[in-house]
């Protein structure tokens, strides 16, 4: 929450003024910037109206924010009236970005990303092995590809959204089982690579910040966000705060028990959420069933889309119990909003009926598919992660640019 002003009676007194005033200043950044987003190109006089901050702040903000290289004066000016001197509308500068990486099991997602959260270009990486500082360090390297396939755009930052506990403060992947990491320094790692700010955060709650920025939740007064990967995990968003706890350990949701499950789990019980719904136990469903003999679930998708009935009914089912997990998160957060990442929903409209189905009739029109292309997804979370930190305070994110 950001700090509030001392009442003029103790101005004279507290030393907290100063840094009061500039965690306003970077609040108010943040409105405006906020505010070109979801309504540029716009005018200064309107952004003043819409945010009730002065012209003459909004006229500040615009000059710091364009010094930033976060916005830009817009190519054709509007005139009012068609007297005195035009209204020269600001929009996002969409030829900055910045860089997106996302961490799976098997492999990992480079992109760069503009200032809208749309992909410019983005490349798979195979993961040689799982060790953290060879991992990280082809990430840099496919970043350093990446721009130098796109010439003059350099990123401003780095977002790494992976699954597992992140501590997002610290910017450490505090554990993930399968890829068997424990206390790695993420962001000093892949900083010391890149040479950019870096920050980190988990998937699910990297998406869910990039469907209130740039998807389908944006407006929505609560939000939960749940990935179905080879990871599985969730994150819940109110009022444009998204629940962390302490050290950032909220949204592990991978031994959540789901009804009817019978999977065996490596914790030693049955019928775990991951256990249940991970890639891994889908492929391994398939290859039981004929259907491919893959580990990539994508082949899964491809077989039901040619009309597999197998591979469509293991896609159902998956999805009926990816909802009966959405109902008891429902019941217990009640969120206004869910948004569901998971391959069967994203592409087959009987995925997501068969989810919405188990979750409960009622809730249906609360229940959504993510909002972003299957073959894009990965590289919007990690995209997001920095997106979200420069659009919650874009005079601090960088200061070296300010």
């Amino acid at each position: 929450m950001p700090r509030t002003a001392a009442p003029p009676s103790a101005l004279s007194t507290s030393p907290v003024p100063r840094v009061a005033d500039r965690d306003r200043r970077r609040t108010s950044a943040s409105v405006v910037l906020r505010s070109v987003l979801e309504h540029g190109p716009v005018a200064r006089s309107t952004i003043a109206r819409l945010t009730g901050l002065s012209p003459a702040s909004v006229t500040d903000h615009c000059a710091r924010l364009a010094g930033a290289g976060l916005v830009r004066e817009a190519a054709v000016p509007r005139r009012s009236g068609g007297v005195g001197r035009p209204h020269l509308p600001v929009d996002l500068d969409t030829g900055h970005v910045v860089a997106g990486v996302h961490i799976a099991v098997p492999y990992t997602t480079v992109a760069l990303l503009d200032l809208r959260g749309r992909v410019v270009v983005r490349r798979e990486l195979k993961h040689e092995g799982t060790d953290p500082r060879r991992v990280l360090a082809r990430a840099a390297e496919g970043l350093a590809a990446l721009c130098a396939a796109v010439p003059g755009r350099r990123p401003l930052g780095v977002g790494v959204a992976v699954g597992g506990w992140v501590d997002r403060e610290t910017g450490t992947v505090v554990e993930h089982e399968l890829l068997g990491w424990r206390e790695v320094a993420v962001r000093e790692l892949l900083g010391a690579r890149t040479g950019l700010p870096v920050h980190v955060d988990s998937h699910a709650r990297a998406l869910v910040n990039g469907e209130r920025l740039f998807g389908r939740a944006r407006g929505a007064g609560s939000v939960l966000h749940l990935f179905v990967g080879n990871v599985v995990d969730a994150a819940f968003a109110s009022h444009d705060e998204v629940l962390h706890g302490p050290r950032s350990a909220a949204g592990a949701i991978a031994h959540l028990p789901v009804p009817g499950g019978g999977e065996p789990c490596g914790c030693g019980r049955t019928g775990c959420l991951q256990a249940e719904l991970s890639e891994r136990t889908l492929c391994r469903r398939a290859r039981a069933a004929g259907v491919t003999g893959s580990t990539n679930p994508m082949h899964v998708v491809a077989a039901a889309a040619g009309g597999d009935a197998v591979a469509r009914r293991l896609l159902v089912e998956r999805a009926r119990a990816t909802g009966r997990a959405a109902a008891l998160l429902l019941d217990v957060l009640n969120p206004e909003t869910v948004v569901v990442t998971e391959v069967g929903v994203v592409h087959f409209e009987d995925c997501l009926a068969a989810l919405r189905e188990a979750a409960g009739k009622e809730r249906t029109t609360q229940i959504l598919p993510t909002s972003f292309p299957a073959d894009s997804v990965l590289a919007v979370a990690g995209g997001s992660v920095v997106l979200d930190a420069l659009f919650r305070d874009p005079l601090g994110a960088w200061p070296e640019v300010i």
